[in-house]
């Protein structure tokens, strides 16, 4: 298995959000948008479609979070088809599909992607350097958890 794998200077970047949060990502990608333009977009559902509207560019829109958006996202992470992954969430409200958030979230750990889940770190993210070129990520080798769980040790 690699141990690593190349980003390249356009990034693949996932953007959710929780409804109570919807209005701060689309006023961030606003703001963003010069930034944004060089990088594919990838969303789910509602908040990819106010993104394509805001922006006035094409967003891949996947399903809404609690049909099955964010098992979506998770699934293009594990992959290798998103680099980044920006999910302003709500701390404040329990959601129906909490148990979906957290296995996004285990997800981009597990395959050390880029994670912001407020905006100041999207910001920080947003403006880093590593934003205009190539990176190579160093990946967990997980052979010998998965050698562990088949043989039942």
């Amino acid at each position: 298995m690699s141990t690593t794998r190349k980003i390249d200077a356009r990034k693949r970047i996932a953007l959710v959000a929780h409804d109570n949060k919807k209005k701060d990502l689309i006023e961030w990608a606003e703001f963003n948008k010069v930034v944004l333009a060089k990088h594919e977009l990838i969303a789910t559902g509602t908040t990819g479609k106010l993104l394509e509207e805001k922006l006035d560019r094409p967003v891949k829109k996947l399903l809404s979070g609690p049909l099955g958006g964010d098992q979506q996202i998770g699934a293009l992470i594990a992959v290798g088809e998103i680099d980044i992954m920006i999910f302003f969430w709500d701390p404040m409200e329990a959601q129906p599909h909490d148990s979906d958030v957290k296995a996004l979230l285990r997800v981009a750990i597990a395959w050390n992607i880029v994670v912001a889940n407020d905006r100041a770190t999207a910001d920080f993210v947003l403006t880093s350097p590593l934003m205009q070129s190539s990176y190579t990520l160093a990946l967990t080798d997980y052979s010998e958890y998965l050698k562990r769980r088949i043989d039942g040790k």
